[in-house]
This record gives C-alpha cells, structure tokens and sequence, in this order.
C-alpha cells in the first residue's frame, strides 16, 4: 500500500483513562467530540472502535436502540493540524457497511469483527492527527471504545503522502451518474472504496448494471478507464450470484435481494489507480431510462494525496438516513 520508514517507537492512543479506569468517551447527541490528538511523526498503523447502541444493552436494558446510529455517528480525522478533515464518514460506512446494519467480515484494510470496527489503512502525519466524532442522532446517546496504534519515525519521505476518505450519498432515480471519488489540483491514487446501494423496489438489483467511469487528469471527456458492470469491478458476477464473501481486497458483506440491499468493497493496491492532477470515478449505467428505477446509495472512496485536502461536508441527518428500508425495523416495508 505504502513504503514507510522503520518505526522507531510504538504508542498507542486509547480511550482508557488509567486514573479513573473509564474505557470510553461519551458522544452525547448533537455534539462533537475530539477522543485524542497526537503531536509528532509517524503513521496511525491500525485502528479500532466499538460503541453501543445499535443493539439492546443488557446493562442498561431501558436505552433506546436504533441501528441508524451507524449512520448517524461520524468519524472525522485531522492530519497536521488541518482546519478541515480528510477523513470524514459515517461510521458504518467508513468500516464497510452503509446499510444501518452489521456483518461480520475481516478483510486486510477494514472491517467488522463480531461487534468491533477497524482499520489497517496506513495513516501518515508529519505533525500530529486528530480523532473526532460526532452525534447527529435524534434519540441516542453513545460513547465511543477507541485504541489506535500508532508507529513514529524520525522523518517521513518528502513524497510520503496523506489517506483520505470522501463520503458521498444520495437517491437516484435510476439513469443518474453516481460519483464515488472526485480530486482537482492533487497528484495521489485512488486505492479503493466501499458502496452500499438499495433499490425503492424489493427485489431490484439494476442498479448493479452501471461500470465504472474513471476520468484522470487531462482525460476529462472520455474515460480513461472503464469496466462492464458495477458488480464486475467489485470483482463479482451475475448481480453476486452466490451471495455474501469476504476477501482481503474485495468483498460483499451484504447482498439481500427481498430488500434490494448490496454492500460491497474493494482495495486497490498495485492496480491502484495513480493521477498527477485530476481523479474522477464515477458508476454510469448504460440501460435506457425507462428500464431504471430509484435507488439509494452512500460510499467512501480511499485515497492518497500528495497534501491534505478537506473531505466532502457530511450532510445533515435526514440525508444520511436515505434508505426505503432498514434491516429488522421495516417489517411494515416488506409485503
């Protein structure tokens, strides 16, 4: 993924707090909430969370539950004290899963682990990083369980680039142009992404019809690359004909066709995709219009460049909350 120095000291940033013997930092609803900052040089070489609230809590069994808190809780790192963040998602999705729900499934860069949320992205800072989060949930407060492992060396190669993570969502009506990642002015690569996509109908996986349109630098009018099918550059086929898997680079976690729900990833390593200026990636489906309907969709595309760049606002509450169903809270959804 990247070449970088020999650490020359491990650390750790966690919630524990030694002399109260807490493990967690609260994230009340409606507030942000930096969990830790870290001055120095090194690289975040792994991260994980948990947090309740999503499921029923049998030591506190008279808390509200919602699943949406996977969307409504947001991830936002800051590298060398940048005003804005280049990693902003919502959880779920930042780990795999854009749904409202949570699959077990370990691949090398992220993932969910039987409750537990990581990350193995290498993370460069010449300076410092910082970890926020913050509650847009209506009903539920959290706190947040967080060890990230960090390696710090004396210096980082001029060229030793910045991670970032873009999150974009929406509900298209079946034609439209779905951008996952977008750049200008920024020489970097784009090293992968995790979609999720539901259809308005039951049973409606059209929308895994659309290739995918990569534009980089000077070629802006036409792709300069481009695939035969959305499922294709997930590396499936036949709309995942066997269902869910989950591999080091590229997975399903989710494929539920009553409820016209896929989530789907895939890291990119040496078939990464470099540009020296620009970067546009986007899914285009080539039926006609009238054989398309709606479908909703969120993502996060991974990528590297060569200077911090502010990640795509977070939309408000009710456009993260874009999907006709929710996994064991749509029982009046499905006939």
């Amino acid at each position: 993924m990247l070449t970088l120095p020999s650490p020359v000291a491990t650390h750790q940033l966690t919630t524990f707090e030694l002399a109260t013997r807490r493990k967690t930092i609260a994230i009340p609803r409606g507030q942000r909430v930096t969990v830790g900052e870290v001055q120095g040089t090194g690289y975040i070489a792994r991260f994980w969370i948990t947090f309740p609230g999503w499921f029923w809590q049998h030591w506190a069994p008279d808390r509200p539950i919602s699943q949406t808190i996977l969307k409504t809780l947001i991830l936002r790192i800051y590298f060398d004290g940048a005003e804005e963040p280049q990693v902003a998602a919502p959880v779920g999705d930042f780990f795999g899963i854009g749904l409202c729900e949570v699959a077990s499934f370990t691949s090398q860069y992220f993932g969910m682990s039987s409750g537990g949320f990581y990350c193995a992205f290498p993370m460069p800072f010449r300076r410092s990083f910082r970890i926020e989060f913050e509650n847009l949930d209506a009903t539920i407060d959290t706190e947040v369980f967080l060890n990230a492992l960090y390696q710090t060396v004396d210096a980082l190669p001029e060229d030793t680039p910045y991670f970032h993570a873009q999150f974009r969502t929406g509900k298209n009506p079946g034609p439209e142009t779905l951008l996952v990642a977008e750049a200008d002015g920024y020489r970097g690569k784009f090293a992968g992404c995790a979609l999720s996509c539901q259809g308005e109908a039951p049973n409606y996986l059209s929308f895994l019809e659309a290739p995918e349109y990569v534009y980089v630098d000077d070629d802006m009018e036409a792709p300069r690359i481009v695939g035969t099918g959305l499922e294709d550059y997930f590396l499936g086929g036949w709309y995942f004909r066997e269902g869910t898997f989950a591999g080091p680079h590229h997975g399903v976690p989710v494929k539920d066709a009553l409820r016209a729900s896929v989530a789907m990833y895939r890291v990119h390593d040496l078939d990464a995709i470099h540009f020296n200026r620009r970067l546009r990636f986007t899914f285009q489906n080539p039926w006609k219009a009238e054989h398309l309907k709606p479908f909703a969709h969120s993502s996060v595309a991974f990528l590297y460049l060569d200077r911090p760049a502010a990640a795509p606002p977070i939309p408000p509450a009710e456009e993260l909350l874009c999907w006709y169903r929710i996994r064991d809270c749509d029982h009046q959804s499905i006939p």
